[in-house]
């Protein structure tokens, strides 16, 4: 059973979609290749074939239109049984390669209904009627191919109502039995943050509460994106900043998780989370969680079920820059409690907060599109 994955806009090591889906799909026995685009040979890595178009698009229009008609002549080439599909633009593909007699499954790793409304390059007047027209559009395709995978509880229930194959994925952590635990000795009087800076978490609210903790640390590492560095680096606050600019996973785990004794998830109440009702597909929370770290994190109800249950955390209002630093202050003078959620928060991801779990879940869509083909 030949399995092609399709991106057009995700590296070729992308974590959910070769490390997590690829390997397991793999790993369980079907033919696996993952057709992306971008400047590197083809090759293969734990037995997932890797082919790419080698083509540079020179811009947006040609990434989602030139980039798609080539990636469609490619796909049918590879002519693989079941065809995975990873980007809202590659939608397009779908009802082609269903002509060709082929399966389908698209994978929606954000809920692109309500990223249009906030696409700073769309026109602002014209995002209400795009959003209409995408949404008669996803409706068609839906309906029509053979799966999908959803990472939000409100995509599935849309979804529900085009297609009964239907499953929520999350992209919770891989187990890795190497990975020291724990990471730190709740000593440190530093917090920590790995990943995109930009507005949405909040990290001008976090340099706010730091500078009232004159001698906490904010280890902090990604790309400053947005030209947000306008933003956070003139506060009086960027002295405590420890900035390590983008650095591998390992180096997040040596250098700023291992330097830290909190992880800092403080995510705005942006159209992905609904308001205050959050999203289980960030993998921040889990990772901080995997490695020891108690998290301060935003209140969101679904953020709260599961910080809150598993005593691994505590949640605030990321716009409240008083809550904030008395949160750190209070963890950072209690080492004891900071080891305890650790503690908790660690068990929690062994027991159901895994990718093994998420794995079943894949398995077992492929085998409901496999039996159909069988059919």
């Amino acid at each position: 059973m030949r399995i092609c994955h399709v991106t057009s806009v995700h590296r070729r090591y992308d974590v959910r979609i070769f490390h997590k889906e690829s390997k397991t799909l793999r790993q369980s026995g079907y033919d696996v290749t993952l057709l992306v685009n971008d400047d590197k040979n083809d090759e293969v890595i734990s037995g997932v074939k890797f082919i790419s178009l080698n083509y540079q698009p020179k811009n947006r229009y040609q990434r989602m239109v030139k980039v798609t008609k080539l990636l469609l002549v490619r796909a049918l080439e590879i002519d693989a049984d079941i065809y995975h599909l990873h980007d809202p633009e590659l939608l397009t593909l779908a009802l082609k390669l269903k002509r060709k007699g082929k399966k389908v499954i698209f994978d929606s790793h954000e809920d692109y209904l309500l990223t249009i409304t906030e696409k700073k390059w769309l026109p602002k007047l014209l995002r209400p009627l795009i959003r209409f027209l995408y949404q008669k559009y996803e409706k068609r395709i839906i309906k029509r191919i053979d799966g999908a995978i959803v990472c939000y509880h409100w995509t599935r229930d849309r979804y529900l109502k085009y297609n009964q194959n239907v499953s929520m994925i999350f992209n919770f952590p891989l187990l890795d039995k190497s990975l020291p635990y724990p990471l730190t000795d709740y000593t440190k009087r530093s917090v920590a943050f790995a990943g995109g800076i930009k507005s949405e978490w909040c990290h001008k609210e976090i340099i706010l509460a730091l500078e009232k903790l004159k001698d906490v640390k904010y280890e902090l590492a990604g790309d400053i994106q947005d030209n947000y560095d306008q933003v956070i680096t003139p506060m009086k606050g960027w002295k405590q900043v420890n900035y390590h600019g983008k650095i591998s996973h390992s180096e997040v785990y040596q250098n700023v998780y291992a330097n830290s004794s909190i992880g800092m998830a403080l995510l705005d109440y942006i159209a992905q989370c609904k308001g205050n009702i959050g999203n289980l597909s960030n993998t921040k929370l889990f990772e901080y969680m995997y490695v020891g770290l108690p998290i301060i994190g935003t209140d969101f109800k679904l953020w709260k079920e599961v910080i809150e249950t598993e005593n691994c955390g505590i949640c605030v209002n990321p716009h409240d820059v008083s809550k904030i630093s008395e949160t750190i202050k209070y963890l950072l003078d209690n080492p004891l409690v900071m080891k305890e959620m650790g503690k908790n928060g660690h068990r929690a991801i062994l027991e159901k907060y895994n990718w093994n779990t998420e794995a079943k879940k894949l398995l077992a869509i492929y085998e409901i599109v496999r039996g159909e083909q069988n059919d």
